[in-house]
């Protein structure tokens, strides 16, 4: 009885690996598919993207709202990060955190549609890569309310950086709908990674290394190297 036990919970064991294996598989395939359908839009539709007075039109203020955060690395890294952390947290944070970040984000949207010359924003966006980054390189129990405040500040500059560029469009409001998009679907992939990794051991060792870098990239940043 006893051994049968042992192959019950050893098979178990190997389908739970195996779950999550199809997991992070289905996860890569779905962001290269995301990131390849993005840029053979670009490519095959440059002019529906931009008018000649580089407004950005139709169909293209949602692309180019949905583009932002994941062609640009700053954003991209921190909104990654996000959900990373949120994973390594765990319980509520997984959902609270990242809509948190989106709301708020929606907010500097707005400041950035007002307000000429929001100060430190560019620091603000690099700074917000390195903290992110160490605190997953750390890989220590981060307090849910500590999170929630640090990403809503951090989502201010992100979306404040956002919020400059919706003047140049004529369907503003497809473009703030990109723009969430675009940041959710960051969060879900760093969801999905965070939570995969938190299984393995070598996945947690992967994502303290993975935080390490981006903490490294993120002071490129600041410093302007990058």
């Amino acid at each position: 009885m006893k051994n049968n036990w042992f192959i019950y919970n050893d098979n178990a064991n190997i389908q739970t690996k195996s779950r999550f294996d199809n997991q992070f598989q289905i996860t890569i395939y779905a962001c290269k598919l995301l990131l390849g359908l993005i840029v053979a839009y670009w490519l095959l539709f440059p002019t529906s993207v931009f008018a000649h007075d580089n407004t950005v039109t139709g169909a293209g203020a949602f692309i180019s709202g949905l583009t932002h955060p994941v062609l640009g690395f700053d954003h991209l890294l921190a909104m990654l990060s996000v959900g990373i952390l949120s994973a390594q947290i765990g319980g509520r944070a997984v959902w609270l955190v990242p809509l948190t970040f989106v709301g708020v984000m929606v907010v500097g949207g707005g400041i950035g549609l007002t307000v000429d010359g929001f100060p430190f924003t560019e620091i603000g966006i690099a700074l917000s890569v390195v903290i992110l980054g160490v605190a997953i390189a750390s890989d220590t129990s981060t307090s849910m309310r500590i999170a929630l405040i640090a990403v809503s500040l951090f989502a201010l500059f992100h979306g404040y950086a956002h919020g400059v560029e919706i003047p140049h469009t004529d369907q503003p409001d497809l473009y703030i709908f990109g723009f969430m998009a675009g940041t959710t679907l960051i969060h879900i992939a760093g969801l999905v990674i965070g939570d995969i990794s938190q299984h393995y051991d070598i996945g947690k060792t992967i994502l303290r290394i993975g935080g390490g870098i981006i903490a490294f990239i993120g002071v490129l940043f600041l410093f302007g190297i990058l």
